[in-house]
């Protein structure tokens, strides 16, 4: 998955949707800005979550921030990868370094979210 193929959250967090999965993470700039990710937990599967809602919290040795859903809908799976090795994160946020997989509750809110380069842009602000 490329960076480019993603949409994107103001709150640096990232989706990917196929059909009607979407895998959700946090992007290079968040992971850069936040340093050693050393502890994340979110909420887990079964759960739901709206759009731009808190999900979660992400720890490093530098700050903690919370996690914020690009898109609503329920968890159907979670990264226990990432939640017992943390630093696949900061290895590879747009791949092994996701975070939870929900069932999309409604396709519209993706317009709401912003391209790669949109979000690019947001980061010159």
């Amino acid at each position: 998955m490329k960076p480019e193929e993603l949409k994107y959250a103001k709150t640096h967090e990232w989706v990917f949707v196929e059909g009607n999965t979407a895998m959700v993470g946090i992007t290079q700039h968040a992971v850069e800005e936040l340093g050693d990710i050393v502890f994340v937990e979110f909420k887990g599967k079964g759960e739901q979550i709206k759009q731009f809602e808190q999900f979660g919290t992400v720890e490093s040795t530098k700050a903690a921030s919370e996690l914020y859903s690009p898109v609503s809908g329920k968890i159907v799976e979670v990264n226990e990868e990432a939640i017992n090795t943390p630093q696949v994160i900061n290895e590879e946020p747009y791949g092994k370094g996701w975070l939870v997989k929900l069932e999309l509750e409604d396709a519209s809110e993706l317009d709401k979210l912003l391209s790669y380069e949109e979000y690019q842009k947001s980061l010159e602000g």
